[in-house]
């Protein structure tokens, strides 16, 4: 690749040589030097950049011009001289940041955002100590119309970095900007209501706004309260990519792996019982691969998608209406685990299913809404109650007052906590789709697999194509993450120009690692590499690989749901998808 030609350019009285056609932002990253910036926001990983310019903090000075200039958008040019130290550039930074607050309500205390709010973080920067100009401030609704997402528009400071990642990533087109001058913010179309529109609600939205303008629902008070219920036997989940996320929350470097920490908190915390989602991972692995075997033995349709993600599958009833027929039946894992546990666990235990509480941690926005749709529930009950995400579960530990890094280790309670290492890689992209073929492999071929890492259905790379030879057939298979690829992925489909056996789908850039409930990694996608890695480790660490090998899975067959993919675990484990609304 031929390497882009040099220019000289001077900054703050050094020279410097850089690549032509960059940013002046750029170059001052290339030279060790900080430009604070607001709306910018580079997701180099998944080739994205907002660039709006609109928040004017990143202003720089070049001698020669009448006026300052965006550095998140000035290209730089032979000769050029930039300042970014200079009085002026600093006073117009420190005045873009007070203005900005001049219109934000001042209420940091009780803010879902309260330190890490990099509105807040950049006026203590850049020493903002009062706001000057105090006068009328936006006044909207808190939109709380969803289960999932809060939409507070008066938070909102129009960097539009919600709408690129909404549009231009996940190719939703739900949030554009709304009105003109001070009354702008970024919402959906005509600012209907979050949950009449065509949100799938995979909170990246979330995930990248730096002010509390967009937060996930927040089902803390419910957790606390069942907890505090002596007529309530709470149980509680936690999904595979929890445990090499939430140590972030407490200073440990991303990847950290603290599943025995984990478990040992939510004891604490006074959970009747503490269960692991990748018990439900295998049971889905169970039906899965049963009905991926099934439709290629009968030539029934083809390609069968997962469909453990609620983002994704709200994604194609929407969009992709038409290709409904496709999509697994299964229920999601830690839906499937809530249905066992209000039923087979509930008979075990003599336990009324009406005094069972079942909480799931997720690393996902989208699971609080899917947990309330009504195709999901059994007799009128909730198979899930509560959905938390990683994050609200980091500050629940916090409000406990556990010191969460000196907790020994402990084990997830038995049967329904015995797991295998395919269950754990649920977590990333290519992660489901391997575990499947793992039992598939073995079911089809009746040999033992020598080694059960798939390293062609692995990788980070958002659209991914592979194949896997059993018993001699090529089994082609399509793996997408980020809707944005899905789409690609899914048109594909339609259009007859490729085809597939199994496709896995998971909304979120990197899978759940990178959900929108997890910490808060500002866009740096490295982040998510090291989370996807652990668990690739975590699988390693695991005596069973593989989910028609775990004890209390085969169990739970003999004692309750039969067969695979038999009457019980139909009706109990499989659901149905059905056309909505596109807004």
């Amino acid at each position: 690749m031929e390497e882009a030609k040099k220019i000289s350019i001077r900054m703050n009285g050094l020279d410097y040589e850089v690549p032509l056609g960059i940013t002046i932002l750029e170059a001052a990253q290339e030279a060790g030097i900080r430009i604070p910036t607001l709306c910018h926001l580079d997701l180099h990983d998944l080739k994205m950049v907002n660039q709006t310019a609109s928040c004017r903090v990143c202003m720089v000075e070049s001698p020669g011009r009448d006026t300052l200039v965006p550095a998140c958008v000035t290209k730089v040019h032979e000769g050029m001289e930039i300042r970014t130290d200079s009085l002026k550039a600093i006073t117009a930074r420190r005045m873009a940041v007070e203005l900005l607050l001049s219109n934000h309500p001042n209420e940091c205390f009780t803010c879902p955002k309260n330190l890490q709010c990099e509105l807040q973080a950049l006026a203590a920067e850049l020493g903002v100590r009062e706001i000057r100009w105090e006068g009328e401030r936006m006044d909207y609704p808190k939109d709380i119309s969803s289960d999932a997402i809060v939409k507070d528009s008066n938070k909102c400071i129009y960097c539009r970095r919600c709408e690129t990642m909404c549009n231009e990533v996940q190719t939703c087109g739900i949030l554009s900007g709304i009105s003109r001058g001070f009354n702008a913010f970024v919402g959906p179309a005509f600012n209907i209501p979050m949950v009449e529109s065509s949100c799938t609600y995979c909170g990246q939205c979330v995930a990248v706004c730096p002010t509390a303008a967009l937060t996930e629902i927040n089902h803390s008070d419910k957790v606390w309260e069942a907890l505090n219920d002596p007529d309530k036997h709470v149980v509680v989940q936690t999904a595979p990519a929890i445990r090499v996320a939430i140590g972030e929350l407490f200073g440990m470097e991303p990847g950290t792996i603290v599943t025995g920490k984990l478990v040992s908190a939510l004891k604490r915390m006074g959970f009747d019982e503490v269960f692991d989602t990748d018990f439900g991972a295998d049971l889905t692995i169970m039906e899965e691969a049963s009905e991926l075997i099934h439709r290629i033995e009968s030539n029934k349709t083809l390609p069968i998608l997962t469909s453990c993600c609620p983002a994704w599958v709200k994604f194609i009833e929407q969009q992709f209406p038409e290709l409904l027929e496709i999509p697994s039946t299964c229920k999601s894992p830690h839906i499937m685990f809530g249905t066992i546990v209000k039923t087979y666990y509930a008979q075990k235990n003599n336990i009324d299913p009406d005094n069972i509480v079942v909480v799931s941690i997720m690393p996902c926005i989208a699971k609080k809404a899917e947990a309330k749709r009504p195709e999901l529930t059994k007799d009128e009950h909730n198979n899930v109650d509560i959905v938390v995400t990683t994050r609200e579960l980091g500050a629940m530990i916090k409000e406990a007052g556990i010191d969460f890094n000196s907790l020994p280790d402990e084990e997830y309670d038995k049967p329904l906590g015995e797991t295998t290492g395919a269950s754990v890689i649920f977590g990333t992209t290519g992660g489901v789709i391997e575990a499947a073929v793992r039992t598939a492999y073995e079911w089809i071929t009746g040999e033992q697999l020598g080694n059960v890492e798939f390293e062609q259905l692995r990788g980070s790379d958002g659209l991914r194509k592979a194949s896997v030879n059993i018993a001699g057939k090529e089994i082609k298979i399509g793996i997408a993450s980020g809707l944005g690829n899905a789409r690609e992925l899914l048109e594909e489909i339609r259009d007859g120009k490729n085809e597939y056996h199994a496709i896995e789908i998971m909304a979120c850039p990197g899978g759940c690692i990178g959900g929108g409930g997890q910490p808060y990694h500002h866009g740096n996608y490295e982040i998510v590499k090291k989370r996807q890695q652990a668990l690739y480790q975590e699988d390693r660490n695991k005596k069973i690989r593989k989910s028609h090998e775990n004890s209390e899975i085969l169990k739970l067959y003999k004692e309750f749901l039969g067969k695979p993919y038999g009457e019980m675990a139909h009706e109990l484990l499989h659901t149905h998808f059905e056309e909505r609304e596109r807004i």
